[in-house]
């Protein structure tokens, strides 16, 4: 959707149409960003920045509370729309999804002709713009998404991808963040273009595992699929905290405990996870997921742990307001244990595991606690 929480705003004050729209709190207080018009981005606007210097940037702006009830609302009307197209949807965040039209195509033609009928009923029944990237997959999509907003819809094909991308900033590639950005920079690569004709033998010394993952999406390669149900395929711990926060010890502490509990879980319901899931939402209500396959299916809490803070860490989220953590493990299978001579940490892991799990059920979660996060 166009700047969600502004639209909607807009569209429901029409004394507000056509003006900088800042959703969030009040610029004399400790307050966020959560929205912006694009009214209001022309002054440099944007969210997750704090109220005071959006009040500095556009001091004519108007600032308006979110009204998280009413988007919800507004939320679930265009989701069902979107199912009403195909049941293969993916919510991101309260205000994006994937499609997955593989099925639905035949009804209407193309994917395109699809897109443009998702955005006129989108129109129609909310009154509110969105903008569609069409594409092979799901990083291409959400790319070209961000193309021609607002009111866009771009599309990014299988035979033109590496030119499209090529002359797009590095940023534009997901787990690029600004540490990441400046590490690639000082290696010369400006452009996802640099990135696709730099020597992967060389990125791999400097950028270490990270590196396969930058290139296959430079390439425009990006094999995941469009999750419709993640719950009833894993098993999930999720939390909200009672107050938006940034304090990393405090994020992963609450990780740790996680892991154990869906360890625990995984081990009394006899499966081991061959895929670890860390979901992230940011105080704006932003959404995100990111997951790892593992080469042997895990019960371990640690290796849960190890693996999804290696995902957390990829998201370089130090000084970002967060909302909600959760963890899973999905990809469901009977557990291995190799008894071998290299496998012996993994046999010990498992013991101990199994006697924890013994004495939590005799005696309370609480009688055996880890001291503190493995940071």
């Amino acid at each position: 959707m166009d700047a969600f929480y502004a639209s909607v705003e807009q569209r429901d004050d029409p004394g507000l149409q056509g003006k900088a729209v800042i959703v969030g709190g009040n610029p004399r207080e400790r307050g966020v960003v959560a929205a912006a018009s694009y009214e209001a981005r022309k002054y440099g606007v944007h969210s997750a920045m704090p109220s005071r210097t959006a009040f500095k940037l556009c001091p004519e702006g108007v600032f308006v509370y979110p009204n998280m009830k009413k988007y919800g609302k507004v939320s679930r009307e265009i989701m069902a729309i979107l199912e009403g197209f195909t049941p293969f949807v993916e919510p991101v965040s309260v205000d994006e999804a994937f499609l997955d039209v593989t099925g639905a195509v035949w009804k209407h033609g193309d994917a395109v002709t699809l897109a443009r009928r998702i955005k006129a009923r989108i129109k129609e029944e909310t009154g509110l713009t969105a903008s569609v990237g069409v594409a092979p997959n799901k990083f291409l999509a959400k790319l070209a998404s961000d193309l021609k907003k607002p009111d866009g819809l771009a599309v990014i094909t299988e035979e033109d991808k590496v030119e499209v991308l090529a002359p797009l900033p590095i940023s534009k590639i997901w787990g690029v963040g600004k540490v990441s950005e400046k590490r690639l920079q000082e290696l010369g690569i400006r452009t996802i273009g640099d990135l696709q004709r730099f020597s992967p033998e060389e990125l791999r010394r400097r950028m270490g595992n990270m590196a396969g993952h930058l290139q296959a999406l430079a390439r425009g390669e990006d094999d995941r699929v469009v999750e419709t149900e993640w719950e009833s395929k894993s098993i999930s711990s999720e939390n909200t905290f009672d107050v938006d926060t940034a304090d990393l010890r405090q994020i992963k502490s609450c990780l740790l405990e996680q892991c154990e509990e869906v360890g625990t879980r995984l081990r009394a319901e006899k499966v081991a996870a061959r895929t670890v899931q860390l979901k992230l939402r940011y105080a704006d209500f932003t959404t995100l997921t990111r997951r790892q396959t593992l080469t042997k299916p895990t019960q371990d809490e640690m290796m849960l742990y190890e693996v999804a803070k290696r995902l957390l860490d990829a998201e370089e989220i130090e000084g970002k307001q967060i909302r909600l953590i959760g963890i899973g493990g999905s990809n469901l299978v009977a557990p291995e244990i190799q008894n071998d001579l290299f496998e012996k940490t993994d046999e010990k892991r498992a013991r101990l595991g199994k006697a924890v799990d013994e004495l939590r059920g005799k005696m309370g979660r609480g009688v055996i606690k880890r001291l503190k996060y493995e940071g």
